[in-house]
């Protein structure tokens, strides 16, 4: 496959390299094998329950560590909020108030959401808004049909000319109404929660990858509920932002594996999905990061049952890292008895859900110490995994390598070969799910940060078909931030209750009762 000088230039212009763009294409040529899973984690084999007086001790040991530690909070926010409305510009676009009726447009294109948004219209936390802008363009809302009312509301919402909502990054539109002409952003709710989980000494830091375009407008948002925030919470707030780097985006293809050219011959580079922000998470240093996606916000009257549980995870970190530490410390030692190895494999396979390998067995002492201090000294992520309710994404799961070694790993329905019967059955009888519920060690024992990216899994990556200009194309996204990027973390799943996952994946999310504030 050749390159032109200008592909050349191009390629270093957007921070990449001739040799890693091949290696891209060589990935979509030969495909991705599928992750083979073993059996699903479930509680007690991979997922850890909790009880009431384990919750109450992995708060009391976070509450005694927290201000001996850097605690940040890190919040994915990149992008337009387009996909909530997915259903509303569909319906602006194609309905004509004048030529069918609402129910039957309704039914012949199977849009139950619309129903349930206009069913719940004076519910939304941008009501009074929407009708103050049809005010201003003189539409008397009142006077209207129900199907002109949901169609007039609807572009309101949408219009460029207008309010423009999915065009604005999901993080600063309107979430929740106070009922007091209190709107609150997911944005603002997130410093709400940090407050009550990831501050130290009074002070709460977080950090939000946004799309560079976007920045001005959360540094004013910020500045317009700082001193509000803090006045009600006793907290000082400290928040910064990075964006998904041009070096992690990918070169797109064509269907028989070409670079794909826009109209002018140059190449086409696309972001790489949310596994990019490793590099941003990378740059981060703290003692314990939370990570939480920007759309998964309640109202204030359940933040502190978010926040205990934040607080469990955070506890089962603490106590996880400090014995893994001291069993590094000890394996640096000279004088490592047979009794010291066999209560350092116990420590790994029941407290770390480690299972060593068969080979283990037959190393001489000095290499059984080598493989120990590899399978401790690594980056570790405490997950808090919800039942499967039928949301659509990740899970839990025993995964297995080439060499029949097992480990737990989040894995995502697309990784796996729903052909293969015996997987797709594995997949099916899943218990748990991944609403990205982290709290993340990121430094090693000597207290010197690892690099991340040491610890992905390269082959987790995904591709994708999808269209530039009317023509198809086949897109590379890096392995995902919470599945491949993490793969070879130590990883340790945790039951958490289903009000810790409340993501606002469409606008209709914002109806049920987390976002709502009862009258």
């Amino acid at each position: 496959m050749s390159f032109t000088e200008n592909d050349i230039q191009q390629i270093a212009s957007n921070d990449l390299t001739l040799t890693g763009i091949k290696k891209q294409i060589e990935i979509f040529k030969n495909g991705i094998p599928f992750t083979n899973i073993s059996v699903a984690a479930r509680l007690n084999n991979g997922v850890l329950p909790l009880t009431e007086t384990t919750i109450n001790d992995y708060v009391a040991l976070f509450e005694a560590e927290k201000d001996k530690k850097s605690l940040l909070k890190f919040v994915p926010a990149s992008g337009a909020a387009s996909r909530m409305f997915k259903f509303l510009f569909q319906f602006v676009s194609d309905y004509k108030p004048s030529e069918q009726s609402l129910d039957s447009y309704i039914n012949k294109n199977e849009l139950r959401d619309l129903s349930v948004f206009m069913i719940g219209l004076e519910k939304f936390p941008f009501y009074n808004q929407v009708l103050s802008v049809l005010k201003s363009k003189d539409i008397d809302f009142e006077t209207l049909s129900t199907p002109e009312k949901v169609w007039h509301f609807a572009k309101a919402m949408l219009d460029e000319d207008q309010l423009n909502f999915g065009n604005q990054p999901k993080g600063l539109l309107p979430f929740h109404d106070y009922k007091n002409n209190t709107i609150s952003t997911a944005f603002a709710e997130h410093l709400y929660e940090a407050a009550l989980y990831a501050s130290s000494n009074g002070l709460a830091k977080l950090h939000f990858t946004i799309s560079e375009v976007h920045e001005n407008k959360f540094a004013n948002e910020f500045k317009s509920i700082q001193n509000k925030i803090e006045q009600n919470t006793g907290v000082k707030f400290e928040i910064s932002f990075s964006y998904q780097q041009q070096s992690t985006d990918t070169i797109a293809v064509t269907l028989e594996n070409e670079p794909f050219r826009e109209p002018d011959e140059s190449l086409l580079f696309r972001p790489s999905g949310h596994g990019a922000l490793l590099k941003n998470l990378n740059n981060l240093d703290a003692d314990i990061i939370f990570v939480k996606n920007i759309d998964n916000v309640v109202v204030s009257k359940y933040q502190e049952d978010i926040a205990k549980y934040k607080k469990v995870l955070a506890g089962i970190l603490i106590k996880l890292q400090t014995q893994t530490f001291k069993y590094l410390d000890v394996l640096d030692t000279t004088d490592i008895t047979e009794t010291t190895l066999k209560t350092i494999e116990a420590f790994l396979t029941q407290e770390l859900s480690i299972k060593i390998s068969e080979a283990y067995k037959t190393l001489s002492d000095l290499h059984k110490i080598a493989y120990l201090k590899d399978k401790l000294n690594r980056p570790i992520r405490i997950c808090g995994m919800v039942k499967n309710e039928g949301e659509p994404g990740g899970g839990p799961f025993w995964v297995k390598d080439n060499e029949s070694n097992q480990s737990l790993h989040i894995v995502e329905s697309a990784q796996i070969n729903l052909k293969d019967p015996e997987q797709a059955e594995i997949l099916k009888n899943a218990t748990h799910f991944n609403p990205v519920d982290l709290v993340c060690g990121v430094k090693n024992y000597k207290g010197e940060k690892f690099d991340l990216e040491n610890y992905v899994d390269h082959t987790a990556a995904f591709i994708s078909e999808k269209t530039k200009n009317g023509k198809k194309l086949k897109a590379l996204e890096l392995p995902g931030l919470w599945n491949g990027s993490m793969a070879h973390w130590n990883t340790i799943f945790v039951e958490v209750p289903i009000i810790t996952f409340n993501p606002v994946k469409t606008v209709n999310d914002l109806l049920k009762e987390p976002h709502q504030i009862k009258a």
